[in-house]
């Protein structure tokens, strides 16, 4: 699959929109240089911007034609808590935050279909364009659809996608189902006495330790 021509034409816009936003990363909910971004942009392209969905969410939606049919288009925005150790002109500008999974990218690269829709309108019905916050664990997706997303946007079918470095210009790799690992956050509380892990049974780790040298102890003796 080749790169439409007019995308193409305005590829230096969407690569300049990915490095302003990677180097003013943002953690979950707080997203809210990246929010004004997007929806600046969305409104100079034509978008009816709705701001705050999911707190620091945007949908642009976007209407041509007279059919009732209607899509999404998302894009996750957060950045994660990690130090960015290299030597960018592009490098982020916050300690210890850093677009390291890519979403600076997905954010652009939804950007640069919204502009390419909007000038083109070559589709009968809705697109409801879904910028998230908070995609790493925080459930910034599930705020949204708590918000109000669907009943508000309806989308008779959603689309997203994750970068993949090393994947080819031009090829997607798609399947029917779940694709790709999620994070799951859970907490256990083990209630009991201190043991050493390689020994639970063991009253607690002060009576392992002593049985040990005990028997380190005896196999001195023999060895002398």
């Amino acid at each position: 699959m080749g790169v439409i021509k007019r995308i193409a034409e305005f590829h230096d816009d969407v690569r300049n929109w990915r490095r302003d936003i990677h180097a003013h990363p943002e953690l979950g909910f707080e997203e809210h240089r990246t929010s004004d971004f997007v929806a600046r942009k969305l409104a100079e392209f034509g978008y009816e911007v709705h701001r705050g969905v999911g707190r620091t969410g945007v949908v642009g939606r976007l209407c041509a034609g007279t059919s009732q049919r209607s899509i999404g288009l998302r894009a996750d925005m957060d950045a994660l808590p990690i130090e960015e150790a290299t030597n960018l002109a592009y490098r982020s500008r916050h300690q210890g935050r850093m677009h390291a999974c890519g979403h600076d990218g997905h954010t652009a690269m939804l950007l640069g279909a919204a502009r390419y829709l909007a000038e083109t309108r070559t589709f009968d019905g809705t697109v409801n364009l879904i910028f998230q916050p908070a995609e790493e664990g925080l459930g910034g997706g599930e705020a949204m659809v708590k918000d109000g997303l669907f009943e508000r946007f309806p989308c008779d079918a959603i689309f997203g996608m994750h970068n993949r470095p090393g994947l080819a210009v031009g090829k997607f790799q798609i399947r029917t189902g779940p694709m790709m690992a999620g994070g799951g956050y859970f907490d256990i509380t083990v209630t009991g006495r201190g043991a050493h892990g390689a020994a639970p049974r063991s009253a607690s780790i002060r009576s392992l330790s002593q049985a040990t040298s005990r028997r380190l102890c005896r196999q001195s003796s023999r060895a002398m």
